[in-house]
């Protein structure tokens, strides 16, 4: 089964596990291959991936990761999976990879290092497609997992995000808080670069 990374940092990965994220935008290649895809021009969207031509003037199609109805596993440490430290025995049965304890093992505090078996909660893809990264819609800014506020210090009809040492960052817009937001995650620039990306709707399995 595949895995799914979400940034714990801005508190997307608890987003998902409550429900309040349900959609996340994915770069249709890396800044390593954009440099060799032409994808501004010229470049047809179809309806599950991307057909772009090379410097090369070769063309070359860019399909999504994940695909329509597929189940994925999300991605959390052992210790935040709320796994024991005792000894394997007594913690999940694909974890006899990791010698001696589970606090010993480089999954305790680090996601990569889990396999996707002991992960706990899982969502199906419901929905694939690309676009222009700018091209979100206030509606699915929302669906990212940007939340409006209700404090009157914040100030009612902002709407931000909220770090992982409680700090939230608020903005007038929706779309200006997902702006910041994938600055934070995918790096400084991603926003003003318009990127093509693939956008993956999601329901929660448990």
């Amino acid at each position: 089964m595949k895995k799914i990374m979400f940034n714990d940092r801005y508190g997307l990965t608890q987003a998902v596990i409550e429900g309040r994220k349900t959609m996340t935008r994915r770069l249709a290649a890396s800044k390593r291959k954009y440099e060799k895809i032409r994808l501004w021009q010229p470049c047809l969207e179809l309806e599950y991936g991307l057909y772009g031509c090379t410097e090369d003037e070769f063309w070359e199609y860019i399909e999504p990761y994940y695909a329509h109805g597929e189940i994925v596993a999300v991605a959390q440490s052992y210790k935040d999976l709320g796994y024991s430290d005792f000894a394997l025995d007594r913690d999940p049965k694909d974890v006899q990879h990791v010698r001696g304890t589970l606090k010993q093992s480089a999954g305790w505090d680090n996601k990569l290092f889990v396999r996707a078996e002991a992960y706990k909660h899982r969502i199906r893809i419901t929905d694939v497609r690309c676009e222009r990264l700018q091209d979100i819609s206030y509606a699915d800014c929302l669906k990212e997992g940007i939340r409006p506020s209700f404090s009157e210090s914040v100030g009612i009809g902002k709407y931000g995000y909220i770090d992982d040492r409680g700090t939230g960052l608020w903005f007038d817009t929706p779309r200006a808080a997902f702006a910041s937001l994938i600055d934070k995650v995918s790096g400084k620039g991603t926003w003003d670069g318009n990127p093509w990306v693939f956008v993956y709707e999601f329901e929660l399995l448990g």
